[in-house]
C-alpha cells in the first residue's frame, strides 16, 4: 500500500466500499491496481488481509470483475483496468436489481389480488366515514391518484402545483390516456408547475385536448374525478419540513363544492400563451 502514496488511499478505499466491495476486497483491489501481478499470499501481506481469507477475497474480486487470474507456474492475480471493471460491475448490479424488482412485482401482483379479494369481503358493510379517509404516505397517495385517474369516465379537474406525489411524466401520460377515452380534462396550473413539468410535456397534454390554464395562486392541491371522488392535499402548517397530507373523499356533496371552487378559479384564470398553438380543438 506504500506504493499507492500518490493516491489518497483511504478516500478510494471508502469509495470502493460504497460501490459494494467489502473492506478486504477494496484494499486488495487497490494494491493490485498499483502492481502488475501478485501471488495470493504476497497480496495478503501487502493488503493486510488474513492469509486464511485471501483466497475467498480474490475469488470474489474475480467474480465481480475486478481481478483476473494469470496462469503461470503458480497462480498470479492482476487488477482489471478500473475503466472496465467499475462500469461493468455497476451494470451487473443494475441488472440484478431490476431482476429482483421484477420478481418482487410479480409476487406482489398475486398478493394484491388475493388480499384485495379478502379486503373486499370484509368491507361489505360501509362505515359512517367510509367516504372519507386520510392518506399520509406519499406513495399511497400517488397510487390512489393514479388508480382513480385510470377509472375516470367523464371529467377530471385538477389544481396543480408542486411537489407531486406521483411522477409528473407518468401523470401526464395517464391524463392523455383519460382524454383519449373521452374524459374532459382541465388543469389549473400554479406558475411554478410550468417549470416543474416542463413546457414540452404541457404542450403534449394540450395537443391531446387537455385544457390547461394558469392562475396567480392555486389555493390547494386538488384532483377531482367525475365530480364525486377526489384527493385534497394539504400542506402541514406545523411541521418545519414541507409535508403534505392527502384527504380522499367519495362524496357527491363535497365533490360538488370542490367543483364550484374549481370553476370559480377557472373563470379568473388566464391562458398560457406558449400552449395556445398546441391546443387542438378543446372544449371551451
Amino acid at each position: 500500500m506504500e506504493d499507492l502514496a500518490a493516491m489518497d488511499f483511504q478516500f478510494f478505499w471508502r469509495r470502493l466500499q460504497q460501490l459494494g466491495l467489502n473492506a478486504y476486497e477494496a484494499r486488495s483491489y487497490l494494491v493490485l491496481v498499483g502492481h502488475p501481478r501478485f501471488k495470493a499470499l504476497e497480496l495478503a501481506a501487502r493488503a493486510h488481509v488474513p492469509r486464511q481469507k485471501i483466497y475467498e477475497v480474490l475469488d470474489s474480486l474475480v467474480e465481480k470483475g475486478f481481478a483476473r487470474v494469470i496462469q503461470d507456474k503458480t497462480k498470479l492475480f492482476t487488477a482489471v483496468e478500473p475503466g472496465l471493471a467499475i462500469p461493468a460491475y455497476l451494470a451487473r448490479k443494475r441488472q440484478q436489481a431490476e431482476h429482483y424488482l421484477l420478481e418482487q412485482a410479480r409476487m406482489a401482483a398475486g398478493l394484491v389480488d388475493d388480499l384485495t379479494a379478502a379486503y373486499s369481503e370484509s368491507q361489505q358493510g360501509r362505515g359512517t366515514l367510509d367516504y372519507l379517509h386520510i392518506v399520509g404516505e406519499p406513495a399511497q397517495s400517488a397510487a390512489l391518484y393514479e388508480r382513480m385517474l385510470r377509472e375516470a369516465r367523464t371529467e377530471y379537474l385538477e389544481f396543480s402545483r408542486p411537489p407531486y406525489a406521483a411522477d409528473p411524466v407518468e401523470s401526464g401520460k395517464l391524463v392523455k390516456e383519460a382524454r383519449a377515452r373521452g374524459v374532459v380534462c382541465r388543469l389549473l396550473a400554479d406558475p411554478s408547475m410550468l417549470d416543474t413539468m416542463g413546457m414540452d410535456r404541457l404542450k403534449e397534454c394540450s395537443a391531446a385536448g387537455v385544457q390547461i390554464r394558469q392562475v396567480a395562486l392555486v389555493p390547494l392541491k386538488l384532483a377531482l374525478f367525475d365530480g364525486v371522488r377526489g384527493l385534497i392535499a394539504l400542506l402541514d402548517p406545523v411541521i418545519t419540513k414541507q409535508s403534505w397530507t392527502s384527504l380522499f373523499f367519495d362524496h357527491p356533496g363535497l365533490g360538488e363544492a370542490m367543483k364550484g371552487l374549481f370553476e370559480e378559479h377557472w373563470r379568473r384564470s388566464q391562458p398560457i400563451p406558449e400552449l395556445e398553438g398546441a391546443a387542438s380543438g378543446t372544449a371551451p
